[in-house]
């Protein structure tokens, strides 16, 4: 299982969606939906953009956890 922690790093950094939204470039429903975890798949692409303006890797927003583990 795949956790999004977008916005624990949002809090972090104390950005907005919208300010992300603008300055990623994507939309506040597609950062919305990448945010609750609701997204099928992420572009490398947008992730990039997403670390370079919070300053963050790609493990700071998604983590791996074993549903195996979780029950």
């Amino acid at each position: 299982m795949i956790i999004v922690n977008l916005d624990v790093m949002m809090a972090r950094r104390k950005m907005s969606l919208n300010e992300l939204s603008e300055r990623v470039g994507i939309t506040i429903a597609n950062l919305s939906i990448l945010k609750t975890g609701k997204a099928k798949a992420v572009r490398f692409s947008t992730l990039d953009a997403i670390c370079k303006v919070l300053d963050c890797s790609p493990g700071d927003i998604l983590e791996y956890r074993n549903e195996e583990n979780n029950n």
